[in-house]
């Protein structure tokens, strides 16, 4: 009875090795599961028995795998097949049309399992639903007393990043009035200011962008200003911590006062800056200059700036300024316009399917 368990046993662990990947160690050791990835410098396995287990790629000996596994080369070739190391010692990839490709170890650059693979597949092209990343901003302010007024901020900023393009989507707006009998005037801010663009990565440096601006401003009668260009732009910095991209361009604008209306084209000169400070903050900036093409030495200036820091996964801290300038506006009417608005962030991730 004992030898019929004994042997159970044997061939029930035979048929889960079979069923598994297998590393092999220079020290003799072996790893069974299954191969998640290769970074370039660590080969990831997920076993029963330990989970996760990170093991250095000098320490492999040999890599047997029962399913298929995606490999680039350092020549820039993929390849997906099971892999089998020979006892000779020789790599070879097994691809689904028959044919074994011999591989070197130190010729391999990356390596995906089926899990990782989909993944990256997904990031390739993902759905317009997933990769967003965004915020809404509130904030409200009321006196009573010896004054009485109230003041509401809205925002709202939304991006959403593939490797090869970025949509953004943005909105801010400032409402306050002076609630005291007889106060002139009794709305002291009105204004609504939002738009979208499209970036898509020409190469690693080069990007193609394309956008509309909308705003309105009752204090400064416009009744809406309607801006549609695009153009070319660079990616100065472009790392985890720091982006760095400037602009450069055309534009159509319409602008639409109470008392007339006017339409120009406009070049676009602008510099974009976003920055992580910590593991909390977020720093952005963005500067533009819209000279206007028709008539010299006139043109509309934009700065921007603002700090979001994060109190928990979806709440966070924004304080940002926006500033407008404008050489012509009506008669009578100041030619900047500067809002501070500060408040609680709220965040939202969509992320891809594969990254759920």
């Amino acid at each position: 009875m004992r030898c019929h368990l004994l042997l159970l046993c044997c061939i029930a662990t035979l048929c889960c090795s079979s069923n598994a990947d297998q590393v092999t160690l220079h020290n003799g050791d072996r790893l069974t599961g299954t191969v998640l990835k290769f970074d370039g410098k660590e080969l990831v396995i997920n076993t029963d028995y330990a989970g996760q287990v990170t093991v250095k790629w000098a320490a492999i000996q040999a890599l047997n795998s029962t399913t298929p596994l995606h490999l680039l080369m350092n020549d820039g070739r993929t390849l997906a097949g099971q892999v089998v190391t020979t006892q000779g010692g020789e790599w070879k990839v097994q691809q689904q049309n028959g044919e074994a490709v011999p591989v070197s170890k130190a010729d391999v650059s990356l390596i995906r399992g089926q899990t990782e693979q989909a993944a990256y597949d997904e990031a390739q092209n993902p759905g317009w639903r997933q990769n967003w990343e965004g915020g809404a901003n509130l904030g409200f302010a009321l006196t009573r007393g010896n004054s009485a007024s109230k003041n509401l901020s809205l925002g709202f900023n939304a991006d959403r990043k593939t490797l090869h393009d970025k949509v953004t989507l943005y909105a801010n707006s400032v409402y306050a009035t002076n609630d005291l009998a007889g106060a002139i005037p009794s709305t002291t801010a009105n204004a609504i200011l939002g738009g979208a663009r499209y970036d898509h990565d020409l190469d690693s440096r080069w990007f193609a962008f394309g956008g509309a601006d909308f705003a309105t401003d009752d204090l400064q009668n416009l009744d809406l200003r309607s801006v549609l260009g695009g153009g070319l732009g660079l990616h100065l910095i472009n790392d985890p911590a720091t982006t760095l991209d400037l602009r450069s361009g055309l534009n159509y604008t319409r602008e639409v006062y109470a008392a007339f209306t006017r339409n120009f084209p406009a070049a676009i000169l602008a510099e974009e800056l976003t920055h992580k400070l910590g593991a909390s903050t977020l720093l952005s900036q963005k500067l533009g200059f819209f000279p206007d093409l028709t008539s010299l030495g006139e043109y509309r200036g934009t700065f921007d700036f603002g700090t979001v820091t994060k109190i928990s996964k979806w709440l966070g801290w924004q304080s940002s300024i926006s500033d407008v300038y404008v050489t012509n506006p009506p008669l009578g009417k100041k030619k900047n316009d500067l809002i501070l608005t500060t408040g609680l962030n709220i965040s939202f991730t969509r992320p891809s399917e594969a990254g759920k």
